[in-house]
């Protein structure tokens, strides 16, 4: 897997890395609210 195309800006490497983090995010917040009872505006101080 010899790929000499650069590693970082808009190229598919860094969407895909984009989209698991970001869905991980998700996930982790979402686990978050259900755990505390409060949304994430509330737990930061901001709802």
């Amino acid at each position: 897997m010899a790929d000499p195309a650069p590693r970082f800006g808009f190229v598919a490497f860094a969407e895909t890395w984009n989209g698991r983090l970001a869905m991980l995010g998700f996930v982790i917040g979402l686990a978050t609210e259900l755990l505390t009872g409060q949304g994430i505006l509330q737990q930061i101080g901001l709802g």
